[in-house]
């Protein structure tokens, strides 16, 4: 089949890499967003998020007319959806119910203009099942056609899942070079999507069902939120021990067959937070080691801001005339992971939240953002520059390993007062 024009649904971290590379092969590609704001600026060539290269290689799609932007679905052979899918809770918080409205609304969306002979790909992360409830709302919103879910092989609209696989900060490369898992809800389904993902992708294209191919990506994650649980609770137990766990886990990691991951200010991102929580959504009793990674993983900030307080009242002991307005913590990091602007589910933006709310004055370093999040939108807390961060605080929290704080670290080690929850001072 040949794909003259691609629609991508989404244009955040993962559709708008996507579709600057599918316009890269000079196929035209039309992004969707209900942004507004995103859609305009990516019209202009440039972009509104941070990935190294991408604005390059979105300029000159955008520039060679292979790229626009909208924010109603045209007409298409080939639809991706990479929509947000996240949780949500019960009133209490003790639920993670997967949140699927955004896949549901872009399928409404672009319900109208589908045709016959047309592929519709959820690369959305999603729970199991959730790429048949695609198939459902469109067939629900389009009862001319037929699909794959009544009508097999034969169906007029081929529906696959193929899960995004790619490491924020490094998405370009690995969405080319990475293998990438083909989820049809029929072998043509697969055979159509399969076709469609090689016009880039140089790693091998793996076919399987639709809903082993959204179990395989909740299984990666899963698999890494345990191990990073693991390395969280170490450093837990070893500061009860009075242990340093940074040199204990390097220790441990001489044996040939040992491979501890580093420990943290928690676990965020839209994907390892996430995604363990539609597992245990599935099968919540049988789901255990998964469940208690993801609590010990959700904990860890909650430790961390024990350590803040801890450090708060050695300095009232220190400064025993000092009120806590007094008082300045820096935050080091606001970022989920190291050297990128993404906020989503960022364990060290909660616990500057939380720092903010003991009625110390904040100051918060984030070197790959230029305005604070509407969440710390407070009086008491301000965005600075790590130089003035390290002069003005009483106490530095680093939250975030950015390599401009590991850049800095002999500056850090001479701070008097420093929580360090990365490893940055050793």
């Amino acid at each position: 089949m040949e794909f003259k024009t691609i629609s991508v649904v989404g244009l955040g971290y993962i559709g708008l890499p996507t579709a600057a590379v599918f316009a890269s092969r000079k196929i035209k590609v039309i992004g969707v967003d209900v942004n507004e704001r995103a859609v305009n600026i990516i019209n202009q060539g440039k972009i509104h998020i941070v990935e190294p290269d991408l604005d390059m290689v979105v300029h000159a799609a955008v520039t060679e007319g292979f790229l626009k932007a909208v924010t109603t679905p045209e007409a298409a052979d080939a639809f991706l959806i990479a929509v947000p899918t996240p949780f949500v809770h019960d009133d209490l918080g003790h639920t993670h119910r997967p949140d699927l409205s955004y896949i549901e609304s872009a399928s409404k969306a672009i319900a109208p203009v589908l045709k016959k002979g047309d592929l519709v790909v959820l690369e959305s992360t999603s729970p199991v099942g959730a790429t048949e409830r695609m198939a459902a709302w469109l067939a629900e919103a389009r009862p001319d056609l037929t699909f794959p879910q009544t009508h097999g092989e034969s169906s007029d609209i081929r529906v696959a899942h193929c899960p995004e696989r790619v490491l924020p900060g490094h998405v370009l490369r690995e969405l080319v070079q990475n293998d990438r898992i083909i989820g049809g809800m029929t072998p043509a389904c697969s055979a159509v999507a399969k076709a469609l993902y090689k016009t880039f992708v140089e790693g091998d294209c793996i076919v399987t069902n639709a809903r082993t191919a959204e179990m395989a990506k909740l299984t990666e994650n899963s698999f890494r939120d345990v191990n990073i649980a693991f390395a969280n609770e170490l450093s837990i137990l070893c500061d009860k021990l009075d242990i340093n766990v940074w040199e204990l886990i390097a220790l441990a990691n001489r044996h040939p067959r040992v491979n501890i991951l580093q420990p943290g200010a928690g676990v965020g991102g839209h994907c390892i937070a996430v995604d363990p929580w539609f597992i245990v959504d599935s099968c919540p009793d049988q789901a255990r080691m998964i469940r208690s990674a993801r609590e010990v993983n959700d904990s860890k900030p909650v430790w961390v801001l024990s350590k803040v307080k801890q450090a708060i009242e050695q300095l009232h002991i220190e400064k025993p005339s000092a009120g806590r307005g007094d008082l300045t913590v820096a935050c080091l990091g606001l970022a989920f992971k190291p050297d990128i602007d993404d906020l989503r589910e960022s364990p060290a933006l909660g616990i500057a939240q939380q720092v903010a709310k003991l009625g110390c004055k904040v100051l918060v370093v984030e070197p790959n953002i230029h305005e604070l999040p509407k969440s710390l939108a407070m009086d008491n807390v301000q965005l600075v520059s790590l130089d003035d961060a390290i002069k003005q605080a009483d106490a530095l929290c680093v939250l975030v390993k950015h390599t401009p704080f590991g850049d800095a670290s002999e500056k850090l080690k001479k701070h008097p007062a420093v929580v360090d929850t990365v490893g940055l001072l050793g």
